[in-house]
């Protein structure tokens, strides 16, 4: 996978040449290029924003600057262009799958008020153009929002994990969050880890595994309940979420 990133402060992307994207990169399954958007600029101030028409707060980045970074960065193929923003969809696991699946990925590092909102409809002839929110809240650029999502969709390329199967345990990999997980020694602070986990009854294990996923999932994340497929549970499951106050009705997992 090519990625390429635009900003303004290209030192803030430095955390990508460490841990398992920069030894992904090292390794050439992933190949990573930051650029600075000021080295698109003409003037001798390499000016990158200008107050914004109708008035208001704050500066809007230019245009042209844009225009020419992302036809620097283009290549010959139809890049998907994301543009972190509050006022974008919301970043989940599956856009990271979906996005995995991806030869090429720009990602555009807006500051201030933002980007002039004609790059995007100019974009749109070339690229792929996905505005994506990390959440319903508001950062000062977009530089940490493309930290977590280059790291969301790298981690499942194929061989930057080591372990291929820790992918598919995780939280919302099924639509549900990750069971708590324990390690050495078994007794810390006069506090023990679960017996079952200890038993060596791997259908235990399992079973008790995905008790915890669900309990957890109900009391930290209620709203993912009423996307699982009510199909794929057995009666296992539906006894542990039965418990919690939740049952199936009109195919539906609703609260009682």
């Amino acid at each position: 996978m090519r990625i390429d990133v635009v900003s303004i402060f290209p030192e803030y992307l430095a955390a990508l040449e460490l841990s398992l994207i920069g030894k992904a990169r090292q390794d050439g399954l992933l190949s990573l290029t930051v650029h600075n958007l000021r080295d698109f600029t003409v003037d001798r101030h390499r000016t990158v924003d200008d107050t914004p028409y109708g008035g208001g707060a704050g500066m809007v980045m230019k245009p042209e600057p844009w225009a020419q970074a992302l036809e620097d960065v283009r290549g010959d193929s139809r890049p998907v262009l994301i543009v972190p923003s509050p006022a974008g969809e919301r970043f989940t696991q599956a856009m990271a799958h979906e996005l995995a699946e991806e030869e090429h990925l720009v990602f555009a590092c807006g500051r201030y008020e933002g980007i002039d909102e004609r790059v995007l409809d100019w974009a749109a002839d070339s690229f792929d153009v996905r505005p994506v929110s990390l959440g319903d809240y508001v950062l000062n650029g977009g530089e940490v929002a493309v930290l977590a999502m280059v790291e969301a969709v790298a981690r499942l390329l194929p061989g930057v994990v080591g372990n291929p199967e820790s992918l598919i345990e995780e939280s919302h990999a099924d639509g549900l969050l990750e069971y708590p997980v324990y390690t050495k020694p078994s007794s810390w602070r006069e506090l023990e880890v679960p017996e079952v986990l200890l038993s060596g009854n791997h259908a235990r294990i399992a079973r008790y595994r995905r008790d915890e996923q669900l309990r957890r999932t109900v009391l930290r994340r209620p709203d993912l309940l009423g996307k699982l497929d009510v199909e794929a549970l057995n009666a296992a499951d539906l006894a542990v979420l039965a418990e919690a106050g939740y049952a199936v009705v009109d195919g539906m997992l609703t609260q009682n």
